[in-house]
């Protein structure tokens, strides 16, 4: 294939990565090793791109030029461990699309918090008046918005795996929100590894360029005193006061950015929660630093209300409240979750396991926790982690049969929590699939 771009994966960011090179005059090729879902079949139909789904035309994937991998499939997948051998340049759907655009980029990654800081910056932006689009991890693909050439700014949620594939990539503005083992499966159960693989978000920034990053977390600081990193750093603490960056000092957000301060009272925020003050720090740095007024900054601030899927209050239902963390898929997410519960819970969890070590909810399932709903097709490590601390297990393989059993349990005064701590794939198409299951299963009872 001459001048030939061959894309590992049919979906989202990989038909947004055919359409921007099809653009671009590359000879595209898609292939999906499974089924390729009908709307985006649609697509790579009318942009007249070659597709193949269900198995991989080795020989043809093996002639490209370059192979752009979807963030789901792992270097070990033979296909691609096949590509790295015959010298062929594996890149990611960021790195493909980032050459083509001259936007000024945010890229936001982190173990939690990536969504919600993600959708509160660009919403801050947009509000500011800055022609901005959100993508990456997240809603439509940025190579399909880079192709359509109308943004001068672009806000990315940026997971670990898309960071893996980056060569050049650098975003002018950084964000790391925090750092909790996830995804240990994809790195050969090695927090180091991951850990390296956040960090390549700063890895080709320069002196010109601004790292946002929380100082409280002791593996972020860890780092940086080891490996010394040439961005202007802007670090957010709740702990101290900080020189440069933001911090909270009697119950205000504080930032300072050379001459520039804002100031706003926590209480006015409209998202709560320490994760949250700390997401509503990074995303305002942004704005300051992008020259987004200061009333513009406080009006979003108290008016954001948070993201489908993550602390989602659904409904009251015989005085329960039901709420959908599906997207907590790691057990630092649902820590969050748990510790936010004021009254007693009925949780559901599980899933497929990332490596999960389930210590640190002891405290809050102990305190908490009435009553367990394990929801997946492997509950042994959950079974064993919380089986001796809840009086009340139960094992369900639907989300329908964990909701029935969730009515059951709840009484007057409780919450049910479905905040799983695992990926959803082996029940679910994944976490938004789950997410809404949940909500309609609440909605039929």
């Amino acid at each position: 294939m001459v001048n030939g771009l061959v894309i590992l994966g049919g979906g989202e960011s990989g038909v947004g990565t055919a359409i921007l090179g099809k653009q671009q005059g590359f000879e595209v090729f898609v292939s999906d090793f499974r089924k390729i879902k009908e709307t985006y079949k649609q697509v790579l139909i009318h942009h007249e791109i070659e597709w193949e789904e269900e198995g991989h035309t080795e020989a043809k994937i093996l002639s490209a030029n370059l192979v752009m991998k979807s963030p789901g499939i792992p270097d070990t997948a033979p296909i691609v461990v096949r590509l790295k051998e015959a010298g062929v340049r594996v890149i990611s759907e960021i790195e493909f699309a980032a050459t083509y655009t001259k936007a000024t980029i945010v890229g936001i990654t982190g173990s939690n918090g990536k969504t919600t800081t993600a959708t509160l910056t660009h919403e801050l932006l947009k509000q500011g008046g800055l022609n901005v689009a959100l993508g990456g991890n997240i809603g439509k693909s940025f190579a399909e918005q880079v192709s359509e050439g109308a943004y001068e700014n672009f806000v990315l949620e940026l997971s670990s795996f898309q960071l893996d594939g980056i060569e050049s990539f650098a975003p002018h503005i950084a964000v790391l929100l925090n750092l909790s083992p996830d995804h240990l499966d994809r790195y050969d159960y090695k927090y180091e590894d991951y850990i390296a693989s956040k960090f390549r978000i700063v890895m080709n920034q320069t002196k010109d360029d601004y790292f946002i990053y929380d100082s409280d977390d002791e593996e972020i600081t860890c780092w940086l005193n080891k490996y010394p990193i040439k961005s202007r750093l802007l670090p957010f603490s709740v702990k101290k006061e900080i020189k440069q960056g933001a911090f909270i000092k009697s119950k205000e957000i504080i930032i300072t950015i050379d001459n520039t301060n804002f100031t706003m009272p926590i209480a006015s925020l409209g998202l709560q929660g320490q994760h949250n003050q700390k997401n509503a720090m990074a995303a305002s740095t942004i704005a300051t630093l992008l020259k987004i007024r200061k009333a513009t900054i406080r009006e979003c601030l108290e008016k954001f209300q948070g993201v489908e899927h993550r602390l989602e209050k659904v409904l009251k239902i015989n005085n329960v409240m039901y709420i959908n963390d599906s997207k907590a898929t790691n057990v630092n997410a649902t820590f969050y979750a748990l510790d936010s519960m004021q009254t007693p819970t009925v949780w559901i969890v599980g899933g497929v396991d990332k490596g999960n070590d389930y210590t640190e909810l002891l405290p809050f399932v102990n305190e908490k926790v009435k009553a367990i709903i394990c929801l997946g097709l492997d509950n042994e490590k959950i079974v064993k982690s919380f089986g001796n601390i809840v009086d009340m297990m139960v094992e369900t393989q639907s989300m329908e049969q964990a909701i029935q059993e969730a009515y059951r349990l709840a009484e007057r005064g409780d919450s049910v929590l479905l905040s799983p701590a695992c990926a959803s794939f082996d029940l679910f198409e994944n976490y938004e699939d789950r997410g809404r299951q949940f909500k309609r299963a609440v909605r039929h009872l």
